[in-house]
């Protein structure tokens, strides 16, 4: 099904608002790289928390839910949901000395916290690695969604999606810089919780479906509810429940939930007012995540299990479709196509955005870094703001021709995804300990991430028959097996650095005690912290499932759950204003 005249008037609309809003922002995003990078440190908490949520949001991640939804059931959404731990713990815990760093990005951070070369060598390094090859792989997987969603529901060639939405947004991320991608993650988040919501209400009602009470006893459904994995079968709720709790969270890098806070999560903290801004918007972005958006997606993807219950359905309705592209993840923007008009164009409108927004803050963030910490701090130390602020629009339209391109060579959200995983598989740890331990170096990070690499090139590209998940508990493994021993064969960083450290930051703790004499230092924040930690992940997780039951039919055990979630958040506030 093609959009019709509305629906492309809808579409449109959305595209003139993010130039007008590029336009808006682009005087005073000119002025400096402060502005250009961190929307002049002066955002409230609410506007940057959804920010979070809707770059967090791209048309990959419907994709994704469906692909998970259609292959492991519900339960397989423990892959993304475990990541709630590590957002917790940087709400209570990392967002505050985040903030206190005072730094414009977080690889600037390796200099304020390491020392000497090691540390020079590093950020160059990450700024080059994150701001380059891990960014774009990060924009390959959000364009490769934009051509399918282009292919099945615009019904006009993937390359042809990637071209308009991609200029619209080089065009008004160029100009406004960060505090024009706020603004319009704002727009995005709007349009895309008022779509998903009707546009789940109308597919529920079609009569294929037949209402809630039906899709629920479906034949092709009934097996795919289950909150949790079948714990019978270790093949099942090992990979599915308890690596993404036990390893996966605290132990990947990845965009969004980065272990210890780091990426967009970091610079939209440094954008904030101050600290409790900081910390509020984390919070938000946490709540709407996990607890607010997933259920639209899930019962969609459900939805297409009755309308196309195999691979070989959505092949015969979408016969235009390259075969490379055909997967389970394509089932979502074909349940799209069932829209009515007007409808359509809303929820095309809100995934294209989706795509803007995401795109918009990964060409920001990585334009941060290639001008902060490479060619800034290596090559142009003397170069004016309005200089760094140009090279910064120049990285921006660099990156988005590599993110795009990369797009059209990938094949499925989910190929992505555990590629991402892979790829920082191990390194986790280093950036939670390197808070409170002062014997975390530059050669710790230096050796994590190249282990890495080579550990994720290995096992995703040599003759490895171990699965998803082995490759990702083994990699993590012996990636920090080989930090560890090189923290502590390498020489540790100059007193002096430390010293500095902790009396900017103040983090508190017996890691730090050697360092902190003569210091001021606060109350540690970690055993509060983590306190606080496991109530909002019993909260979410109390609303995120309660609300699950509660869909199902199971009234007495939703509400139960609904209370427990509603009991842990009264217990972290209460801690909270402590």
């Amino acid at each position: 099904m093609l959009l019709s005249t509305l629906d492309w008037t809808i579409v449109g609309a959305y595209f003139i608002l993010s130039l007008a809003v590029g336009l808006w922002a682009s005087k005073q995003a000119g002025k400096d790289t402060k502005s250009f990078f961190l929307a002049g440190r002066n955002m409230p908490w609410w506007l940057l928390g959804v920010s979070m949520v809707a770059t967090t949001f791209s048309t990959d991640t419907p994709n994704l839910v469906t692909d998970l939804v259609r292959q492991n059931g519900v339960s397989g959404n423990w892959v993304w949901w475990a990541f709630l731990l590590t957002g917790m713990l940087t709400v209570f815990v990392y967002a505050r000395l985040w903030r206190r760093s005072g730094v414009l990005t977080d690889i600037e951070f390796y200099e304020l916290r390491y020392s000497g070369k090691a540390a020079a060598f590093l950020r160059g390094f990450r700024a080059l690695y994150l701001g380059l090859v891990f960014n774009v792989l990060v924009m390959g997987a959000v364009s490769l969604a934009a051509v399918k969603f282009g292919e099945i529901v615009l019904g006009i060639p993937g390359w042809l999606t990637l071209t308009i939405a991609g200029s619209i947004t080089l065009a008004y991320s160029m100009l406004g810089g960060l505090k024009a991608v706020i603004i319009t993650d704002f727009v995005q988040f709007t349009l895309a919780m008022i779509g998903s919501v009707w546009a789940m209400f109308y597919i529920l009602g079609l009569p294929e479906i037949g209402g809630l009470s039906n899709l629920i006893s479906h034949v092709n459904v009934s097996d795919k509810l289950a909150l949790f994995p079948d714990f019978s079968d270790p093949n099942n709720w090992v990979p599915i429940l308890l690596v993404p709790l036990a390893v996966q969270w605290w132990a990947s890098y990845y965009p969004g939930a980065e272990p210890g806070g780091g990426g967009y999560i970091a610079q939209r903290m440094f954008s904030a007012k101050d600290e409790k801004n900081a910390v509020g918007a984390t919070f938000i972005f946490n709540v709407a995540h996990y607890a607010l958006r997933p259920w639209p997606w899930i019962l969609i993807a459900l939805a297409s299990l009755i309308v196309f219950p195999e691979l070989s359905d959505i092949e015969k309705a979408f016969p235009n479709l390259p075969a490379d592209k055909l997967g389970h993840d394509v089932a979502y923007p074909a349940m799209l196509t069932l829209l009515p008009s007007g409808l359509l164009g809303l929820v095309a409108a809100s995934l294209i955005a989706a795509f803007m927004s995401t795109m918009s803050t990964q060409l920001n963030l990585g334009a941060s870094y290639l001008v902060n910490d490479f060619y800034h701090r290596f090559f142009k130390p003397n170069a004016s703001e309005k200089e760094l602020v140009l090279a910064g629009r120049l990285f921006t339209v660099v990156s988005i021709i590599l993110g795009g391109g990369l797009g059209l060579l990938l094949t499925s959200a989910g190929q992505a995804f555990t590629l991402l995983l892979m790829i920082g598989a191990g390194t986790g740890l280093i950036y939670i300990l390197r808070w409170f331990w002062w014997r975390i170096n530059a050669y710790t990070e230096i050796v994590a991430m190249v282990s890495s690499i080579f550990i994720a090139g290995y096992f995703n590209f040599g003759d490895s028959a171990l699965e998803g998940w082995q490759k990702i508990v083994i990699g993590a493994l012996l990636t920090t097996l080989v930090w560890v021993t090189a923290t502590y064969l390498t020489p540790a960083d100059e007193e002096e650095t430390l010293r500095n450290f902790v009396k900017k930051v103040n983090p508190g703790g017996p890691g730090w005690k050697k360092y902190s004499e003569g210091i001021s230092t606060e109350p540690w924040p970690v055993p509060n912290g983590i306190l606080s930690m496991l109530l909002g992940c019993v909260a979410v997780y109390g609303f995120l499932l309660g609300v699950g039951q509660l869909i199902y039919g199971h009234t007495e055990s939703g509400l139960m759950i609904c209370g427990l979630g509603t009991v842990a958040s009264i217990g972290l506030f209460k801690i909270w204003k402590k």
